[in-house]
């Protein structure tokens, strides 16, 4: 067969002359990719065969050890395609050649001693091709009909047929079949394993391929489309760098995209890899010795840092968890695992415009991530820091709450109760960091109800006191007084001095105790433990100078109503006994939470 096909690429190559003006082999300059073969001695076989009827055609080494032939130089991949398109349906090459971008080709090898860099020797015009046409011609001349109609009037011949692809196909080796496989796997077109066997779901994959390509998807690689797809994904993965690298301080094998990134620094838990050139992609490997305690505050500290975006998807188990962090601008993907005491994994942060590009360097190093020996990162690593730690961590600026007060528990539903002064401005409202909503504001009493995103589960709620406690009463306010410094509630101890406001609204009372903007919308407690009030804002007057000592709270009386109508009716206190300040102190930290509001 192989003489037959020489045969008909020769007739068709007497009317597929094209005139190539000097120097076309620059930067513009494109190639008709027609076949690869996997020996050079195939190669150089072939090209023998095929010289004599086309004087334009030239051989290359690929990527993966194969070999290329191809037509042209072509003055632009413009022109290459029409002259591909023209030849493809006149059944004078293979239906699976197409346009190939000269920079993925290697060495020439054929003609013997060829130069691309030299100026190329306008070839002879065919006998229907004009005399004048000359090198400065912008657009090759048009291809004439073939002087041999009767060779093409007939059905062309595949230069390859789906039987010799089967048979070139067993050939291959397992190393051959598996790098198929990872190809494939590279562009997001197949999930399974890497094991050389071709099933169904490497068929399909093969299949959703070459539909990719504009060819007949069936299942089976030709030898040109094997090489090409090959080529493809090894000039993606070297345009990325992706390398393999050991970080023997922190114990960590990944393969990294070192095109995109370069080492910086070590400042535990993590090693840097900062974006290199203006890739705006950024690499954290996270290593550090721990327990689930401190896999648990890994991973509430992640989400803490302006480099993972507040939104995506999160996921936490005993023994790990990931993130994924989306906005506008940017993504991360952040992955840890606990095993033996040691906390490993990686983050990765990237231009969201990359999303495409970059799930396959996820991909990559997802799959290539290995714990290697039993030590993490040396927590002495790096430099000191000349700013302080409290708005770092591990070398990155943590995000931080345009404010953060308090909230209590009034449901099993996990609704909280809280101020509603400035809610208003907030982007995103929180509860211990869990994403929610305000579900209902009473401007009148300035409360708020927020309700969270997901279920949430309570640990504790508060119940509300039946009878208003009299004036000189022993109070209790709960609140988040230092937020920035203790993740737990502060309780402040003092006394109930007036039921009514300073202008003496009904439903305010004033409390000889002294708070912070930390304890606003946190509950004031009576002798019982139960609820008797809320605390409001200092209202920020700077005209009067109020006593430290005093602040304001909306009463039960008025709240237990307006909660009621709106749906969250709380739950009335039962005990009528006075608590010691330590179960009141227990109780408190069960329903009280921080609420914090960010941009």
């Amino acid at each position: 067969m192989q003489a037959g096909i020489g045969a008909k690429l020769r007739a068709g190559a007497l009317g597929l002359a094209v005139v190539i003006c000097a120097g076309q082999a620059g930067a513009e300059a494109a190639w008709v990719q027609i076949q690869a073969l996997p020996t050079l001695d195939q190669a150089e076989s072939r090209l023998r065969e095929l010289s004599t009827g086309f004087p334009d055609i030239a051989g290359f080494a690929l990527a993966g050890g194969w070999y290329g032939i191809a037509l042209g130089p072509y003055p632009s991949p413009e022109a290459a395609q029409s002259a591909l398109a023209t030849m493809r349906a006149q059944g004078q090459i293979p239906g699976d050649s197409y346009v190939a971008d000269p920079k993925t080709f290697r060495n020439q090898f054929w003609p013997v001693g060829a130069n691309l860099a030299a100026p190329q020797v306008p070839m002879t015009p065919s006998p229907e091709t004009p005399a004048e046409t000359t090198a400065e011609t912008a657009t090759p001349a048009p291809l004439p009909q073939s002087p041999a109609p009767e060779a093409l009037s007939a059905p062309a011949e595949p230069v390859e047929t789906l039987a010799e692809s089967r048979q070139f196909e067993a050939a291959l080796s397992l190393e051959g079949r598996m790098e198929i496989q990872s190809a494939l796997q590279w562009l997001g077109l197949y999930a399974g394993g890497i094991d050389g066997a071709f099933g169904a779901g490497t068929r399909g994959s093969i299949s959703a391929w070459q539909d990719t390509q504009g060819v007949e998807p069936t299942g089976v690689l030709s030898s040109a489309q094997q090489a090409h797809l090959l080529e493809t994904v090894a000039q993606d993965r070297a345009s990325l760098g992706i390398t393999p690298v050991d970080e023997v301080r922190a114990g960590i094998a990944i393969d990294l995209p070192l095109g995109l990134v370069e080492f910086d620094h070590y400042d535990p838990p993590f090693v840097h890899y900062r974006a290199k050139g203006a890739s705006g992609v950024q690499v954290l490997l996270i290593s550090e010795p721990g327990d689930q305690n401190a896999l648990f505050g890994l991973y509430d500290a992640m989400q803490t840092l302006e480099i993972v975006p507040q939104n995506g998807p999160r996921e936490r188990s005993n023994s790990g968890f990931k993130i994924i962090g989306e906005d506008a601008r940017r993504h991360s993907v952040t992955e840890v695992g606990l095993s033996k005491g040691l906390i490993k994994g990686f983050t990765i942060v990237y231009p969201a415009t990359e999303e495409a590009r970059m799930v396959r360097v996820v991909a990559a190093m997802r799959a290539s991530f290995r714990p290697v020996g039993e030590s993490a990162l040396d927590p002495t690593l790096g430099q000191p820091m000349a700013v302080g730690r409290a708005d770092l961590i591990g070398g990155l600026d943590t995000r931080h709450p345009e404010f953060a007060r308090s909230g209590f528990f009034i449901n099993q539903a996990g609704a909280v109760l809280t101020a509603a002064a400035g809610l208003g401005q907030c982007g995103r409202v929180t509860i211990e960091g869990l994403p929610a909503r305000v579900a209902f504001k009473d401007a009148g009493l300035g409360i708020a109800v927020l309700t969270p995103e997901a279920k949430l589960a309570p640990p504790a709620v508060a119940a509300f006191e039946t009878e208003s406690p009299r004036p000189g009463t022993t109070i209790t306010v709960a609140g988040y007084s230092y937020p920035e410094a203790l993740s737990a509630p502060v309780l402040n101890f003092g006394t109930l001095s007036d039921l009514s406001g300073l202008a003496g609204e009904e439903s305010l009372a004033r409390l000889a105790v002294t708070t912070l903007p930390g304890d606003a919308g946190g509950p004031v407690l009576d002798p019982t433990g139960a609820v008797a009030g809320l605390v409001l804002p200092h209202d920020g007057d700077a005209s009067r100078l109020l006593p430290a000592e005093m602040t304001v709270a909306v009463q039960t009386a008025a709240l237990v109503p307006v909660l009621a109508e709106a749906g969250f009716a709380p739950h009335a206190a039962e005990n009528a006994n006075a608590l010691a300040a330590e179960d009141i102190a227990a109780r408190a930290q069960g329903f009280t939470v921080q609420v914090e509001c960010w941009k």
